[in-house]
């Protein structure tokens, strides 16, 4: 069974990992990090996009739940709720997107905890399979999707620490054999540790906050495909982020943030590295039966070109965020990624609008790389404040 468009659509599934690379990088030298179910890593909000996809030591808001699930023990709102919508690889295809749901409620009467949640839903859109001959036979939607809950607590005044814990499932819906029975679903269980320190400084006469964040997502198990026999790693993530904001005049604030991640992955052997067939089938099989746990420390010293090449895996995101009273925002950041790592540069801008309980945030994707299918991607988030319509409807 042939499937032209799966086999298009596969390889951009991988352009979180890694985007196109320009024409004049040697095949030897391009070596990112390859993971199983990739859709894990696309930010899913507005505001993260926005300023470059960042977001570990920034404001706590409706989405922490992806970027620092700790973050909420020092949300402001009691509870809150949104939703995100994501056309992907627009320029492309018109099927793909990604929609996330994402919430957060306090606990007692203390302020100091809470539970979260996301849904996450990644569609690859329909695909039409054939036979050899080029003979439409049926119709398929692979998707992934992830369901995760949180759960957060001060430990102090300014510092907090979080866990989720998360189940995958990835069913790509097609078969890599001869026969016309589908792949099953593959499935995964995972954790994410992260923790949130903020304080606020007074430079001058003005009270100003600094925060720092970091969030070590998708430790957990592999997710096999082809019945076990195509085990892949998660993209277990380290991702290190600070903040800091200042008012500019009364209800002009005005915040900068710069997050840095390193997927948590050991790279996977490639034969340019060996000198013989036996020597690179044997490296390629520790690969397979490495547990995910010691990949996360050989991901740290297993790069060919020693810790030169360890550098080039770690990704930088800077962005800015201008408030006007909690209710007009204006963003923008930039996103870069070695060119022998993946390649993926690209400017963020968006705007968000909040009245009364309600906020809109939007995001739009400028890439620098050449021929990048991310260029032009759109982002759309709708988030309530649970808190404020109880106190709109006068509850208490």
């Amino acid at each position: 069974m042939k499937i032209a468009r799966l086999a298009v659509l596969m390889a951009t599934l991988a352009l979180p990992a890694f985007s196109f690379a320009q024409d004049d990088i040697k095949s030897d030298t391009f070596n990112p990090i390859t993971t199983g179910v990739t859709s894990q890593s696309i930010t899913p909000d507005a505001r993260g996009a926005s300023m470059g996809d960042l977001g570990a030591a920034t404001d706590p808001d409706v989405n922490s739940q992806f970027w620092n699930p700790s973050k909420y023990a020092f949300a402001y709102s009691n509870a809150g709720v949104s939703i995100s919508y994501t056309p992907w690889l627009r320029k492309i295809v018109n099927d793909i997107y990604l929609a996330n749901l994402s919430g957060y409620v306090k606990l007692g009467s203390g302020d100091n905890q809470a539970i979260s949640a996301s849904l996450r839903y990644f569609s690859l859109g329909e695909i039409t399979t054939s036979d050899d001959s080029g003979n439409p036979m049926s119709s398929i939607n692979p998707f992934e999707m992830s369901v995760d809950v949180g759960y957060s607590r001060k430990l102090s005044e300014k510092f907090s620490m979080g866990v989720a814990l998360r189940y995958i499932y990835s069913d790509l819906g097609y078969s890599a054999g001869m026969d016309d029975e589908q792949t099953k679903g593959a499935s995964a269980f995972a954790a994410d540790v992260s923790g949130y320190f903020t304080t606020y400084p007074v430079i001058g006469r003005n009270e100003c906050q600094w925060s720092l964040g970091f969030n070590i997502s998708n430790i957990g198990s592999k997710v096999a495909y082809n019945g076990g026999n195509d085990p892949a790693f998660l993209p277990t993530n380290l991702k290190i982020g600070t903040a800091f904001t200042f008012p500019l005049a009364d209800y002009h604030n005005l915040t900068i943030a710069a997050d840095a991640n390193k997927l948590l992955v050991p790279a996977r052997p490639r034969l340019a590295d060996y000198s013989d067939a036996q020597a690179y089938n044997d490296a390629l099989q520790n690969w397979k039966d490495m547990s995910p746990i010691t990949g996360i420390f050989k991901s740290f010293s297993d790069a060919p070109g020693g810790f030169k090449e360890e550098l080039r895996e770690i990704n930088f995101s800077i962005g800015a965020e201008y408030t006007y009273n909690q209710q007009f925002f204006l963003r923008t950041g930039y996103f870069h990624e070695d060119r022998l790592k993946g390649n993926r540069q690209y400017f963020g801008f968006g705007a968000g609008f909040a009245l009364n309980v309600i906020r809109l945030d939007a995001s739009y994707m400028i890439a620098t790389a050449q021929n990048s299918p991310l260029d032009q991607t759109l982002r759309f988030t709708l988030s309530f404040d649970l808190d404020g319509l109880k106190r709109l409807f006068g509850r208490k």
